[in-house]
């Protein structure tokens, strides 16, 4: 801050709390003394009148307002607690969220794809691109909630990276069967429920008994938040019979894990212990069973999700429409269905040649296009007319 003269007038020179550069003149130096000393007071005292909010809103404000409107969220425990830590150690509790630029930002999703994971790996795209989804959707609501009047991620390109979604990984019949003869009992049924269904990991191991009637499977909560049904084959009609005859008639979900309990046999004198199998509680992680049963199978690069590619996959070989698998996997837009369509392209193929020998009478077509008869009779007409 200074005064300094300028010809005739006397000019104060500051910046303010925004960041600007602020010069005003005055006829007299005391009227120039009097109105920056007012002005450093008032910045001081976080009255100046030119401040707007985004000046003095701080990023810890900013993401405590975030935490409590948004922690209801299904991916806040599991994702967002832990970008949000990221965030507040990365930029700064005390940070005015006015000073964070767009590249801030751009250096720091530069960051995170050095950065490797816990388990020492590097860190996917798709890992890079939630985080920054997060980030960019905490800086829409300051500008909703009116403490910042712009975001700066629009201050440049977009800072979601390309992802590379063509990855189609899915068992063959033979590996279905490896798989399956690989599971523990209660795997078995899980994994044979995602075959026939295309349902995600999460969908299965929620799934309630009250969801299952009509010969459909009604589900409510998923991805999308958008409620579907799916219709249930021979093949899981069995399934779920087998495991409720398992099972006693209070049992709420359908998955659980099998608990041995000791009783005495009461048909005999003898006083003998017998160990029975009943149903447990629900099963909430399968990811270790998961890996050694495709361990012991010999399946390599191969995830749980990929059983639903599996679904959708040999229902497109088997004839079913892109419609159809959508609808039961629940993509909103035809897009995520439209990467299996060249396995329908590829059976048609097949299908196309088992018409090969049908037009074998065409070998004997000679080189002029005409048969033997055809051209005696040809060679007569043109006797005739000579």
């Amino acid at each position: 801050m200074a005064i300094r003269k300028r010809g005739q007038t006397w000019q104060i020179d500051y910046i303010d709390p925004a960041g600007k550069r602020v010069r005003k003149s005055f006829k007299k130096k005391k009227e120039a003394e009097a109105e920056l000393a007012k002005r450093v007071s008032l910045i001081a005292e976080g009255r100046y009148l030119d401040v707007k909010k985004d000046c003095k809103t701080t990023f810890k404000e900013l993401i405590d307002r975030y935490e409590e409107n948004f922690k209801h969220q299904r991916s806040y425990d599991r994702f967002k607690v832990i970008c949000l830590k990221n965030f507040r150690e990365y930029f700064g509790e005390e940070t005015r969220i006015s000073n964070i630029r767009y590249g801030d930002l751009e250096t720091y999703r530069n960051l995170l794809r050095e950065k490797p994971t816990l388990r020492g790996t590097i860190r996917c795209t798709a890992t890079i691109n939630r985080e920054m989804s997060a980030l960019r959707h905490i800086f829409s609501k300051a500008v909703e909630w009116e403490l910042i009047e712009g975001t700066p991620f629009r201050r440049g390109r977009s800072l979601i990276l390309k992802e590379n979604n063509a990855r189609l990984r899915y068992l063959s019949e033979e590996e279905i069967t490896k798989l399956l003869n690989a599971c523990s009992p209660h795997l078995r049924s899980i994994v044979t429920c995602a075959l026939n269904t295309g349902m995600r990991r999460g969908e299965i191991l929620s799934l309630k008994w009250t969801q299952i009637r009509n010969g459909f499977i009604y589900l409510q909560k998923t991805k999308t938040d958008e409620p579907r049904q799916i219709p249930i084959n021979e093949a899981l009609e069995a399934l779920f019979a087998s495991i409720r005859k398992t099972q006693p008639t209070s049992a709420e979900h359908v998955f659980l894990f099998a608990r041995k309990k000791m009783t005495i046999d009461t048909n005999s004198n003898s006083g003998l212990k017998v160990i029975n199998f009943v149903a447990g509680d629900p099963i909430q992680n399968i990811k270790q069973g998961f890996s050694a049963a495709l361990k012991r199978a010999g399946i390599e690069n191969f995830r749980f999700h990929d059983l639903r590619h599996t679904f959708a996959s040999h229902m497109i070989m088997r004839g079913a429409s892109l419609k159809e698998v959508q609808e039961i996997l629940g993509h909103k837009t035809m897009t995520m269905t439209l990467r299996y369509a060249h396995l329908g392209q590829e059976h048609k193929k097949k299908a196309v040649n088992l018409l090969n020998g049908l037009t074998s009478m065409s070998q004997n077509v000679t080189k002029s296009g005409f048969s033997g008869n055809e051209q005696d009779g040809n060679s007569e007409n043109a006797a005739a007319c000579n």
